[in-house]
């Protein structure tokens, strides 16, 4: 006999629910807004080659739980109330996560752990059980699932259980299973493997969770920004560094949300394969936005902290923020719509340049200087956008 939830909590794809972002993943979100910003304190207060490693570790985890989270509610129905409890329970999971994550390198690596192997083999066996009885297919596909994060929670485990030197690279093991199984489809001896090629994915809701988990970040970004900025002594050089963090957020908000972010869910529906498209887009590639938005952060932090006292750690938090971001959305509109945006190639370009002139600027004009690029990237685009879509002259 079939073991399962006996009602279903599919989504119906045959309404408006099956695109909806419900207020419950909304609440899911709410948590990650501590953990971003544990994550930053975490970056600001660690900035060495071992605290950018170990915070690299942090953002992929936190990120992972996010986005394997997203594609559980992508499946699932959230009104129904067994999914909505169990997106509860696994916020609740993610809060303790997040807790510990500016000692996760210390004396809560046990919390980390435990909590970051409970998300996951709990949202796995969730799939299962709630899918085993109407849709049998993902149900085995998310059995293997479990099996390979049975497997990732060996790593963490023994990383936590290690000293320091030892467990940074258990845990970047952890991580690095986890990326190898989602691109072979987690395959398991006997039952075959995941065909993420035929996931019949809703290309809205997925786009749009991401987006407003990007504009979450950029909000906690402005957040902790201003917080630092009130905690410090008025002046001039502070009242143009947190000019500048605004400049600089806005500047992203509008690379990503101008057209970027409207593309998305018509990529993923007129693709051949789109949870393959989606996985890429998302699951992937946004890693590399979040983690620059996280980065543009720390950096605003320290042109505010030590505006006048340039250091490779400041460069690198300042310019690499910005990088890592543009980075990212090129990458996102690539996998899209199959061609280079010429504007944040340029901007990627004059980033770099600008690392160049950094001896001789202080963090605050390197924060100006990344600001600037920015804001020339996001008007580049909409010139660029713009002029493509006029009519042609005859």
């Amino acid at each position: 006999m079939t073991i399962g939830l006996r009602a279903d909590v599919l989504r119906p794809t045959d309404s408006e629910r099956a695109d909806r972002v419900t207020y419950v993943e909304l609440f899911f979100d709410l948590v990650f807004v501590f953990g971003l910003t544990q994550l930053g304190a975490y970056l600001y207060e660690n900035q060495t080659l071992l605290g950018a490693l170990e915070g690299a570790i942090m953002v992929c985890a936190l990120w992972w739980a996010w986005v394997s989270t997203t594609w559980v509610t992508n499946w699932l129905d959230p009104v129904r109330l067994p999914v909505r409890v169990a997106v509860i329970a696994l916020a609740f999971v993610a809060f303790v996560m997040s807790a510990a994550i500016v000692e996760a390198f210390g004396d809560r690596a046990w919390a980390f752990a435990l909590a970051y192997i409970v998300l996951k083999l709990g949202r796995a066996a969730f799939m299962v059980w709630a899918t085993a009885r109407h849709d049998a297919q993902v149900s085995r596909e998310f059995g293997n699932v479990l099996v390979w994060a049975l497997a990732g929670s060996v790593l963490w485990i023994v990383g936590a259980l290690l000293p320091l030197p030892a467990q940074l690279p258990f845990w970047a093991a952890a991580l690095g299973l986890e990326l190898v199984g989602s691109i072979l489809g987690y395959p398991v001896p006997g039952r075959g493997r995941m065909e993420i090629g035929r996931w019949d994915v809703s290309g809205a809701h997925i786009a749009e969770r991401t987006a407003l988990f990007v504009l979450i970040a950029l909000g906690e970004g402005l957040l902790v920004t201003g917080f630092a900025f009130v905690a410090e002594e008025a002046s001039a050089d502070r009242v143009i560094g947190v000019a500048t963090a605004f400049v600089a957020a806005a500047a992203c908000w509008w690379i990503y949300f101008d057209h970027g972010e409207r593309i998305g869910s018509e990529a993923i529906e007129a693709a051949d394969a789109p949870g393959r498209v989606a996985r890429t887009a998302y699951s992937w590639v946004h890693l590399l936005i979040v983690g620059g938005i996280v980065l543009l952060g720390v950096g605003d932090k320290e042109v505010l902290g030590h505006p006048h006292e340039q250091s490779v750690a400041a460069v690198v938090t300042v310019l690499g923020g910005p990088l890592l971001f543009l980075v990212g959305t090129v990458l996102f509109r690539r996998v899209l719509e199959r061609r280079w945006m010429r504007a944040q190639l340029a901007g990627i370009a004059a980033l770099l340049l600008a690392a160049l002139a950094t001896p001789w600027l202080d963090p605050l004009g390197t924060g100006v200087m990344a600001a600037l690029v920015l804001v020339a990237t996001a008007v580049g685009e909409s010139i660029e956008r713009v002029r493509r879509r006029a009519p042609k002259g005859g």
